[in-house]
């Protein structure tokens, strides 16, 4: 298993750092720049703010300056946030984000894995149709346009919930957890039936049910655990996309998580921080990739006895 998991770190290096690399250059080479504004900054000031941000380096200089604050931990300062680092930034949009994350996530598993389960019972049936059908809408539905709809609708033609903001108004969360966790919910609800057709149709079941036991426990005590390891080896890239994807709907609610700052820093060009953010975030994706493996192959035997045998 440790043999497992150094390797995986190991190959994630090379591909953070093809995502540092390419996100370096990409931000330098978009039009205008972090001092560009409608006021026209004095050239002398606006040397000594290149000087004091590193940017009258050459380009390569630049780079390899920022690989090196990345060894050490820092993202380097915010070029819009004068006095505050990247780092400071980072931690003051995380928790909101990941709270924001943790109950789409819930949201997602609840109503997913509630749908594929029932609709797996009854294949080829209504009861199977309607939720799959729901699901597929879920997955064509983009959170920019579910966002609205549902602000439409529940917050303005029958006021039940709030529209905008995060924790100051009893239920602003409820809207973003949806609209954020719907997309996912579908994915979740097409794995988890999926996953429960293949069980189901194991001898296993079928000597279970052969010996009289109620559906229900057929499917709780045997067929579940099996049935749901498509959705747990999904569990880890989904929270890390809901993470990294959050920032439309935390920019139609208004919310001042880790998305919004990225957002205005991408209209603000703010350098170091779209680089910080985006860096942040590719880690994360890789370490709950990382984390799902792990938790996959601990729920399965044979594989955790394939892995235990290579470490």
């Amino acid at each position: 298993m440790w043999r497992f998991i150094s390797v995986r770190l190991l190959q994630a290096i090379p591909v953070l750092l093809a995502v540092i690399t390419v996100t370096f250059f990409l931000v330098r080479v978009a039009p205008g720049g972090p001092f560009d504004s409608e006021k026209a900054v004095i050239p002398e000031v606006k040397a000594a703010l290149e000087k004091q941000y590193r940017l009258d380096l050459p380009l390569f200089q630049q780079y390899t300056a920022y690989l090196g604050d990345l060894a050490s931990g820092e993202f380097g300062p915010s070029f819009k946030y004068p006095g505050r680092s990247v780092n400071e930034l980072i931690g003051a949009g995380l928790p909101v984000t990941a709270e924001l994350g943790f109950y789409a996530l819930l949201v997602a598993v609840l109503i997913g894995g509630l749908a594929g389960v029932i609709a797996s019972l009854r294949p080829n049936t209504p009861q199977d149709y309607i939720p799959m059908s729901l699901a597929m809408i879920g997955i064509c539905m983009p959170s920019f346009l579910l966002g609205p709809l549902l602000v439409l609708l529940f917050g303005i033609e029958l006021e039940w919930l709030p529209v905008s903001g995060w924790g100051d108004i009893p239920g602003d969360k409820i809207l973003p957890s949806i609209t954020l966790g719907a997309g996912y919910a579908a994915y979740i609800a097409r794995l988890s039936r999926a996953g429960m057709l293949e069980v189901l149709s194991q001898d296993y079941i079928r000597t279970a049910r052969a010996k009289g036991l109620p559906e229900w426990q057929v499917v709780t005590k045997h067929a579940l655990r099996g049935g749901l390891m498509p959705v747990v080896t999904f569990l880890g890239p989904a929270f890390a996309g809901l993470l990294a994807g959050s920032f439309v709907v935390e920019t139609i609610f208004q919310i001042p998580g880790l998305g919004r700052f990225y957002v205005q820093a991408a209209f603000n060009r703010d350098y170091t921080m779209i680089l910080g953010t985006t860096v942040f975030l590719s880690t994360l994706i890789v370490l709950f990739n990382l984390l799902s493996d792990i938790v996959a192959a601990w729920m399965n035997p044979r594989l955790r006895h394939q892995l235990g045998g290579a470490s």
